[in-house]
């Protein structure tokens, strides 16, 4: 049965004069280079949230090792998680074309009949199973989440963490395995092609390898351009089609640049944040003190232009943000030298990141403001009226909004 022509275990099935081990190679060898660029960007994404400071910024359950601690994500240049992310998404979503088309090119491999001639056949086929199913589970998640589509069950943050690790893993073996073999294959293409990727009776061709290359390379570069403009913002945003909210209309005026979470979409109302109601709550090793908006509008205002960045790919423009700088806050706690840590609490009452920790590093910095006005005008409730967090280079969910509390000290 498995040498019927008709049965995807025949190789008299597959019929395609494209596949080849030179096509296979030189889609082999780009991901090579933009999957190792995925990851270590990852890498990078995740100490950008400070996991090791507080189990609030990392809730991810039995990471173990795989939790390693980088180093503190530094508050200069203001433009780096801008950089490291737009870089991770921009480049994945580019990836896909090629990826798919590398998955087409050794389609035929995976209905190979016996499933495992030997032992060691057979753990080369399991490394097949996880690479080939944790290439499509990573890029369908991140996808979904650039997007804001949270289909998937559970969160985001823990299954794409545990799939990056159990897909790398699986492509180094592949790597090792296959790219000596992949280099002397793309050096030597005018040798006639063998191997059981090539078909032994081929339809005639339609188009050339070179031009099936093409085919992908526009595929990517589409994406490329439809994507790009989400991490550059400004007037480029209006390219990204792809983006999440691409073609929304955030609104002119000083608050008209791009949010994910509104007001409504928290539960925040007008009597949470109503100057009667609302106190910022600060708390430190000389006790606790509660101010009003007013209050702090007494205290020396600073002003700091800096952009926001999410885990998504997007960012905008450099803001012109004014406020109390952080630092200031925390010595009206007690810390008038070099400050703590501290733990942020929103008025929102539920979902992720309501709570986010900042490292001392990122306190201290004098551009590091609980912002007031953003443009010279008062926050937007969509913005985090009455008071937000803005903190060079750090990712957009621990530029906290609607800042009901300060919690200054060791976490």
């Amino acid at each position: 049965m498995r040498d019927h022509p008709r049965l995807p275990t025949s190789p008299g099935f597959w019929r395609s004069p494209l596949r080849g081990p030179w096509f296979t190679s030189v889609l082999g060898l780009v991901l090579l280079a933009g999957i190792t660029v995925l990851f270590v960007t990852g890498l990078v994404s995740y100490a950008a949230y400070n996991p090791g400071l507080a189990r609030v910024n990392d809730q991810t359950p039995d990471k173990g090792l795989l939790g390693f601690y980088l180093f503190a994500w530094p508050t200069d240049p203001v433009w780096l998680y801008r950089l490291t992310q737009g870089v991770h998404v921009t480049l994945g979503i580019t990836l896909i074309p090629v990826l798919l088309a590398k998955l087409w090119s050794v389609v035929p491999r995976l209905f190979t009949l016996p499933p495992a001639r030997s032992l060691a056949h057979a753990l080369e086929r399991l490394s097949l199973v996880l690479l080939v199913g944790g290439g499509l589970f990573e890029f369908t998640t991140g996808v979904l989440n650039v997007q804001l589509d949270y289909v998937f069950p559970g969160s985001f943050y823990p299954l794409h963490f545990y799939g990056a690790w159990v897909f790398f893993a699986a492509f180094l073996a592949h790597a090792a395995l296959k790219t000596p073999a992949a280099v002397r294959t793309v050096r030597g293409r005018r040798r006639p092609e063998a191997g059981d990727l090539v078909a032994p009776r081929p339809d005639a061709p339609t188009t050339s390898r070179r031009g099936a290359l093409g085919l992908v390379g526009g595929g990517s570069l589409l994406l490329f351009l439809t994507t790009v403009g989400q991490s550059l913002g400004g007037p480029f945003r209006r390219t990204a089609l792809l983006a999440p909210h691409g073609t929304a209309d955030p609104g002119g005026g000083p608050n008209g640049f791009q949010i994910n979470k509104t007001a409504a979409y928290a539960g925040i109302t007008a009597a949470d944040t109503h100057e009667d109601a609302w106190r910022l709550v600060v708390t430190g090793r000389t006790g606790t003190v509660r101010l009003s908006r007013a209050q702090l509008l007494r205290l020396p205002q600073h002003s700091a232009s800096l952009p926001i960045a999410c885990v998504e790919g997007w960012s905008t423009a450099d803001q012109w943000w004014r406020g109390v700088r952080l630092r200031d806050l925390a010595a009206l706690v007690g810390y008038d030298g070099d400050p703590p840590d501290v733990l942020v609490e929103s008025l929102q009452r539920h979902g992720a990141f309501r709570r986010a920790a900042l490292r001392a590093n990122q306190v201290a910095d004098g551009r590091s403001l609980l912002a007031l006005f953003v443009n010279g005008e008062e926050l937007s409730p969509d913005h985090g009226h009455p008071a937000r967090i803005i903190v060079p280079a750090a990712p957009g969910v621990l530029n906290t909004k609607w800042v009901a509390r300060l919690t200054f000290g060791d976490l």
